[in-house]
């Protein structure tokens, strides 16, 4: 039961980082990941991540999986189409690529009626009978994270993205959390919560 209020839903994963980022040089390497993250990290396609406001611990982490990914499947994060963008990435680069998009504010959205009851009652309470912890326990009460912990934000993310990361854990497809624990929370939660708790975080500010 510790374990389950100590690790919430933290989507993504963590690690500390020896680089200091310079947003501005990020800008720059940033107009590569426009075509699919937006100009300023607000993706107009659901499937593909907002990073605007994502904490740049997280940020971090997330690129470095994708480079050991890229190298070998078993490894950190595999995405066919982020193994080739990451793959020439140097540590500083990916520094400055998470402190521009750590700046940059997140475009929040409306949430449905038929997914506020439960989605809130997730994301603040959890679910003790099916041993699932409440997601603000890590990433807070405004869904902004940790960004000393590498606990992402989750505020204004699209419902489908998120939808699919917890399914992703749930089955295992996806496995570069630390300490298997959001394999562990997503795997107790149905399918109803989680379509709940994806899009009440759509406007979770």
């Amino acid at each position: 039961m510790k374990k389950l209020v100590i690790v919430a839903l933290f989507l993504f994963g963590a690690t500390a980082s020896a680089q200091e980022g310079d947003a501005a040089k990020g800008a720059e390497l940033a107009a590569t990941c426009a075509a699919c993250h937006g100009k300023d990290g607000n993706s107009a396609n659901a499937i593909w991540p907002k990073l605007a406001g994502q904490n740049a611990k997280y940020l971090e982490k997330q690129l470095h999986d994708f480079q050991a990914g890229g190298k070998d499947q078993s490894q950190g994060r595999y995405d066919p189409s982020m193994a080739p963008m990451v793959a020439n990435l140097s540590d500083q680069d990916i520094a400055d690529l998470a402190a521009y998009y750590a700046a940059q504010e997140t475009q929040l959205g409306a949430v449905k009626k038929e997914f506020l009851e439960l989605g809130k009652k997730i994301y603040f309470q959890g679910d003790a009978e099916r041993g699932v912890a409440a997601c603000a326990a890590c990433h807070g009460a405004t869904g902004q994270g940790l960004d000393l912990a590498g606990y992402p934000a989750v505020s204004g993310q699209h419902p489908e993205y998120t939808i699919k990361q917890l399914k992703d854990f749930s089955w295992a497809k996806r496995a570069n959390d630390d300490n298997a624990v959001m394999r562990d929370i997503a795997n107790r939660m149905s399918e109803q919560q989680i379509e709940a708790v994806a899009h009440f975080m759509l406007g979770l500010h």
